[in-house]
C-alpha cells in the first residue's frame, strides 16, 4: 500500500515557477514509477511528465516539454515537478500517482495509487 500526497502548489504570475511535490509512505517507494497528471473542472486528467522507478528517465507530454523537470529522493520518499516558464493554460490541479512498475505510461487507468491534488494557478 502506498498513500501519497501532494504539496507545494500555489498561485504565480505567468513565466514564474513552481515546485510542488509528492511524499510517499511506503517501504518499496523505489520500485515505483511516478507520475504527474493534471485536470481542469469538467476535462479528462491528462499526462504531465513521469519517472521511472530508477529515476533514469522522464516523459514530458508535448504541451510541457522544455519547461518541466522530474525528480526523485527514494531517501526521501519524495518526487518533485519542477515546472518553469509557467503560462495561464497550465492552471489545473496537479496529481501524483504512482505504479509497482518500471515506466511511467501515460494512462492514468494503469496507475494503482493516487494523491489528493494540489492546486496551481497562473495568473496572466
Amino acid at each position: 500500500q502506498v498513500q501519497l500526497v501532494e504539496a507545494g502548489g500555489g498561485l504565480v504570475q505567468a513565466g514564474g515557477s513552481l515546485r510542488p511535490s509528492c511524499a510517499a509512505s511506503g517501504r518499496t517507494f523505489s520500485s515505483y514509477a511516478i507520475a504527474w497528471f493534471r485536470q481542469v473542472p469538467g476535462q479528462e486528467r491528462d499526462f504531465v511528465g513521469g519517472i521511472r522507478a530508477s529515476g533514469g528517465s522522464t516523459d514530458g507530454a508535448d504541451s510541457v516539454k522544455g519547461r518541466i523537470t522530474i525528480s526523485r529522493d527514494d531517501a526521501k520518499n519524495t518526487v518533485y515537478l519542477y515546472m518553469n516558464s509557467l503560462k495561464p493554460e497550465d492552471t489545473a490541479v496537479y496529481y501524483c500517482a504512482a505504479r509497482p512498475s518500471g515506466i511511467a505510461t501515460m494512462n492514468p487507468s494503469r496507475y494503482n495509487y493516487w494523491g489528493q491534488g494540489t492546486q496551481v494557478t497562473v495568473s496572466s
